[in-house]
């Protein structure tokens, strides 16, 4: 009953407007120290916005950028925090899970689980295409990259997860009543919300298959499962073992990880084969592991309104 626990009278639609204007302006608060350094350090006035962000991955030390880019997700997840319970008077953990408490287990089998198949996907790649990548490891630097990295990269995650999966899965569903609608709007507005990414501008809209087929398959997993326990999982797992194992000149992170491929970037089978195969497989896998049942109610179906201040917090 993971989604349902947002459901109560005085939680209006307008509360998750307000909510979000909050939560956006404490993310631009922690782009502040981004913002002073960029301005310290001016980029040419006349680039293009594609040009910017481009430039703006550049113009500091890789790990210096990168810490500046997180410190806005552990301001993020403070006004997460403050809206949810001040403003909603929800637990964290409602927006968590419907469990009686966060289910490590379950973050950390999603987490292990993604992460060895990216591994293990990236070494055949670069078996089978050693001359698209370079040695890029240095010792220092990825220290520092990984101490970053373990420290802030799962804010970053788990701010996005918290935003769409949790938060806005249930402010929709107190719109619409129903668990489609979120499901769809959730996936959509993740997608969109990546369209600034650099990868967009070098792969074209082709890309967006990817971005919304993962936020679809993120929200399934969040219901089927009523928490948010194995998308936490498989964000971290995702965006920490890409920082640390690859990075290139066009992707939205750049890092002093162990690879850089510097093969020319065309969309094909890399952006379609995980949504039409290998999240399928991942849902069957999880499937069996947490006997998930009852697919259409649970995405799709109606939801009925509770409204009892008493029983709210009280995760199942």
């Amino acid at each position: 009953m993971f989604i349902e626990q947002g459901i109560k009278t005085e939680n209006h639609f307008w509360k998750y407007i307000v909510g979000s204007i909050i939560i956006i302006l404490a993310s631009s608060i922690g782009q502040l120290p981004l913002v002073f350094a960029v301005s310290y350090d001016r980029l040419d006035e006349n680039e293009s916005i594609g040009s910017l962000s481009q430039s703006l991955m550049n113009q500091f030390e890789p790990n210096l950028t990168l810490f500046l880019m997180l410190i806005s997700f552990v301001v993020a997840m403070v006004g997460i925090y403050f809206v949810v319970t001040k403003l909603h008077h929800q637990t964290f953990l409602s927006v968590t899970t419907s469990r009686k408490s966060v289910d490590w287990k379950r973050i950390f089998f999603s987490f292990g689980l993604w992460a060895l198949f990216t591994i293990i996907t990236t070494l055949i790649s670069y078996q089978m295409n050693p001359a698209d990548y370079i040695w890029n490891f240095k010792p220092i630097p990825f220290a520092i990259l990984v101490l970053i990295s373990v420290v802030l990269l799962p804010f970053q995650t788990s701010t996005e997860e918290y935003i769409f999966r949790g938060y806005l899965m249930q402010g929709f569903a107190n719109l619409a009543k129903n668990k489609w609608f979120p499901l769809l709007m959730t996936s959509l507005i993740f997608g969109g919300l990546h369209a600034a990414n650099p990868e967009v501008a070098k792969m074209g809209n082709i890309i967006f298959v990817y971005y919304i087929g993962t936020g679809l398959f993120l929200g399934i997993i969040t219901l089927m499962d009523e928490g948010m326990e194995l998308a936490l999982g498989f964000h971290a797992a995702n965006n920490l073992v890409s920082a640390l194992l690859v990075t290139s000149d066009w992707t939205a992170f750049q890092t002093h990880s162990i690879l850089k491929d510097i093969a020319e970037p065309e969309a094909g089978l890399d952006v379609i084969l995980p949504v039409i195969v290998v999240y399928p497989i991942l849902l069957y896998i999880f499937s069996k592991k947490y006997n998930w049942t009852n697919w259409k109610e649970k995405l799709t179906g109606k939801i009925v309104k509770i409204d009892t201040h008493n029983t709210f917090n009280t995760a199942k």
